[in-house]
């Protein structure tokens, strides 16, 4: 909705730095994780150089929210939470496809660690129950160590 380089970083970034490090001060172990919903891709760097310590959700099917692109260009810095698609796997897939998606996100986002296995956004009503026990049972059977 605004370009991360002006808009952001000349009125938002200073503010959310400002918080973060308050925040930090008080407790070195404190991790802060971000919630931006959609295609947050141009922003992470901002994000990065604030302290951000996770990234919530990883919603695959926005624009340059790929995981293999995120976990080769920020994999390193950043935990990612979510990527397990909430508009189509989970709600009519088959649980067949969901562990499929699921192990598929692990190997990528899971891959040395920085993964926080769940759904990208709020489960529904409409999701099958059994697809959720699906994606959280191959978490539990697939997870990195």
């Amino acid at each position: 909705m605004f370009d991360p380089d002006t808009i952001y970083k000349e009125y938002l970034k200073p503010r959310h730095r400002r918080m973060i490090e308050t925040v930090k001060g008080m407790n070195s172990d404190i991790k802060i994780c971000y919630h931006c919903c959609g295609s947050a891709y141009h922003f992470i760097p901002h994000l990065l150089d604030i302290g951000i310590d996770a990234l919530n959700p990883v919603q695959v099917t926005a624009k340059n929210m790929e995981p293999e692109l995120l976990k080769e260009t920020f994999g390193d810095r950043l935990t990612f939470w979510g990527g397990i698609n909430t508009q189509e796997t989970l709600p009519f897939g088959t649980p067949e496809e969901v562990v499929a998606e699921t192990k598929r996100i692990i190997s990528i986002l899971g891959k040395g660690g920085g993964y926080i296995l769940n759904s990208v956004h709020n489960i529904q009503a409409e999701v099958p129950p059994e697809n959720i026990v699906a994606m959280f049972e191959t978490g539990v059977a697939h997870r990195y160590h």
